[in-house]
């Protein structure tokens, strides 16, 4: 059995221990900007994260007496798999809906949410201690911050739930064709 702690073999783990990072990383990525509905990004990613996991599983394989390179490869694959969920975290690509619950008698939380430039609905419902307001703002994930100063600020007492959103394009899909309906108008013209 060969020395397990030579320069070459803990070169190696290294080696396969970063790959493992960054292709798993990729997979994460890739799983987000998948239902995120951003197909083309996912198959980038999907093929550098295969061509760099090729490269480091043939490694592994190739000198299967070394335990090393095992534990490599594993904590490879655990460091990307949180690496990745931070930089996915990071980037806040797509959107979500907050959806702020409050007593109709608190503070009126939408005027300052609009004012932060915000949009909201609002619609006035019935909860377990009475009348309440629920609001709904569709936004970018990375504003979520922001709304969710603006609460902190003005009612922190709010109900917040946030959920992912992967079909908002309706408002965006009208204003287009509006455009192009208009374009169409004045060329008829």
């Amino acid at each position: 059995m060969p020395d397990l702690l030579t320069p070459e073999a803990l070169l190696g783990a290294l080696m396969i221990f970063a790959m493992r990072i960054v292709d798993v990383s990729l997979g994460t990525l890739r799983i987000g900007m998948l239902v995120r509905g951003r197909r083309g990004w996912a198959g980038l990613l999907s093929f550098f994260e295969s061509l760099i996991w090729l490269i480091a599983a043939a490694k592994v394989l190739g000198n299967l007496e070394s335990p090393l390179q095992f534990v490599a490869y594993a904590g490879g694959y655990a460091s990307g798999t949180m690496l990745g969920s931070y930089i996915e975290k990071w980037l806040a690509v797509g959107q979500v809906v907050m959806r702020v619950i409050y007593p109709a008698s608190a503070p009126d939380v939408q005027a300052h949410l609009r004012e932060a430039g915000f949009y909201v609905t609002t619609l006035n419902a019935s909860g377990r201690d009475g009348e309440v307001r629920v609001l709904f703002c569709v936004m970018k994930r990375r504003k979520v911050g922001a709304a969710l100063s603006v609460l902190e600020t003005h009612y922190p007492k709010a109900f917040v739930t946030i959920e992912e959103v992967t079909t908002a394009h309706l408002q965006e899909l009208a204003t287009r064709e509006d455009r192009l309906s208009r374009r169409f108008r004045m060329i008829r013209k």
